[in-house]
C-alpha cells in the first residue's frame, strides 16, 4: 500500500474487505512502493483484483467527503491516471473512495464510468468485461448532514428557494423572505452549492445565487421526509360537520380569534389539485398560542383517540406557514408544504402528493 494518512488507509482497508465478500473475487493491495510514488502518480493505493476470471488494477483516490463539484473537479485527472497506470498488462479502472459521497456525486461517476466506494458500503466498478453495484443507505455522517439541511430554521430557507425558484437571491435577501439569519441563509447556500443544485452569479457583496435544480433538492427533501417519524398530531372529533365544510369552519374559528393556522394534507390538496372524491378528515398546521386554543374551544372540538375528524400539527415559528395561499374562504399551506405533510400520511396520501406535484408544484 503507498504511504497516506491512517484515516485514507482505513478507507481502502474497507473497501478490500467489501471487494473480498464478493463471490468469485480476489482482492490484495499492491506491494509497497518507494517513498512519493502516490505524488508522482496521484492516487493513493493500488489494488489488485480477480474478479470473473479477469484480472484488473484498481486505482484508488481516496477523499474526506466528494460533492457534484468535487467530482466535476477531479475527473480529468482521475480518468488521466488511468490512462498511465504502472501496470500496461492489466486493464485499470479509477475509483474515487471517499467516507460520504452525495447522491448526485454518485450519479455523476456512473455516467463518466468512474468506480466509487463509500465508508457505507456502497460500491460502483464498471470494469471491462464485469459489473459491481452494490447500493447502501448513505454513512451515519452523511445522513446526518442531509437531515439537517431540512429541519429548523434550515428549511425555512430551503422552502422559500423552492417557492421562488425563478429568482436570484443574496444572502440578506433570502434571509429576509425566509424569516432567518442571514448566518443560517449563508450556510444553506453555502451548502446547496456543494450539491450542484444552485447557480451563482457575482461576486463579493453582489454574489447572487438561484436554485438550478429544484427537482432535486424537492427529491432530497421528500426522501428526509419519508424516513423520518409520522407526524404526531393532536387528533379531535368536531361534532355536525363534513369534512369538507370543515375547513370553512376551521378557517373561521381561528381568524375570529386572530390564530395563525394553514389548512394541510388532503383538503388543501383537494382544493390546490383535485385527485380524490372525497376525504375523511381536515389536518391542519396551527402555531401554537391561546388564541388557536380558544378558537378550537369555539368549534367544540373534543379530544380522541379514535374517530376524529380533525387533527392539529404542531408548528413553532411562522417560518412554519410561510407562503401559505388563501383559496376560497380558507388559508392553505405552500404547495410545498402539503406535499410533504401528504408524504406522512395514510391510505392514498402519498398517491395524492404525487398528483399535486405533478399538477401544482411542477419541479
Amino acid at each position: 500500500m503507498l504511504m497516506f494518512h491512517a484515516n485514507e488507509r482505513q478507507l481502502v482497508q474497507q473497501l478490500l474487505v467489501v471487494l473480498q465478500t464478493l463471490p468469485g473475487v480476489h482482492a490484495n493491495v499492491a506491494p509497497c512502493e518507494p517513498a512519493g510514488a502516490a505524488n508522482d502518480r496521484g492516487y493513493d493505493a493500488e489494488i489488485d483484483l480477480s474478479i470473473a476470471g479477469k484480472s484488473l488494477t484498481l486505482l484508488v483516490e481516496t477523499r474526506k467527503t466528494v460533492y457534484p463539484r468535487d467530482v466535476q473537479q477531479a475527473l480529468w485527472r482521475i480518468k488521466s491516471q488511468a490512462n498511465r497506470s504502472a501496470r500496461p498488462d492489466l486493464d485499470s479502472v479509477p475509483v474515487l473512495a471517499a467516507e460520504s459521497l452525495s447522491p448526485g456525486a454518485k450519479d455523476l461517476l456512473r455516467t463518466e464510468q468512474v468506480g466509487y466506494f463509500d465508508s457505507g458500503g456502497s460500491l460502483y466498478l464498471p470494469a471491462p468485461g464485469a459489473y459491481v453495484y452494490i447500493d447502501k443507505p448513505p454513512p451515519k455522517a452523511q445522513a446526518t448532514v442531509m437531515r439537517s439541511l431540512f429541519t429548523g430554521r434550515r428549511a425555512s430557507a430551503i422552502h422559500t428557494l423552492l417557492m421562488q425558484r425563478e429568482q436570484w437571491f443574496g444572502v440578506k435577501e433570502l434571509a429576509e423572505r425566509s424569516q432567518v439569519s442571514p448566518a443560517t441563509a449563508s450556510e444553506i447556500l453555502r451548502e446547496l452549492e456543494k450539491f450542484d443544485w444552485i447557480a451563482i452569479r457575482g461576486q463579493g457583496p453582489n454574489k447572487e445565487r438561484h436554485l438550478r435544480d429544484p427537482r432535486a433538492l424537492l427529491d432530497a427533501w421528500a426522501a428526509q421526509v419519508a424516513g423520518s417519524r409520522p407526524a404526531i398530531l393532536r387528533r379531535y372529533f368536531v361534532p355536525g360537520t363534513k369534512a369538507e365544510a370543515l375547513v370553512d369552519r376551521a378557517a373561521q374559528a381561528f381568524e375570529a380569534h386572530g390564530a395563525s393556522y394553514a389548512i394541510s394534507n388532503e383538503a388543501a390538496a383537494q382544493r390546490y389539485a383535485p385527485f380524490l372524491s372525497s376525504f375523511g378528515q381536515v389536518r391542519c398546521r396551527v402555531l401554537v398560542t391561546p388564541e388557536a386554543t380558544d378558537a378550537l374551544a369555539d368549534l367544540g372540538a373534543r379530544v380522541v383517540n379514535e374517530g376524529a375528524n380533525f387533527a392539529i400539527i404542531d408548528v413553532k415559528s411562522p417560518g412554519d406557514l410561510l407562503f401559505r395561499e388563501r383559496v376560497g374562504n380558507a388559508w392553505l399551506a405552500s404547495p410545498i408544504h402539503v406535499y410533504l405533510d401528504l408524504l406522512k400520511g395514510e391510505g392514498r396520501a402519498k398517491e395524492m402528493a404525487e398528483h399535486l406535484r405533478n399538477e401544482r408544484i411542477g419541479c
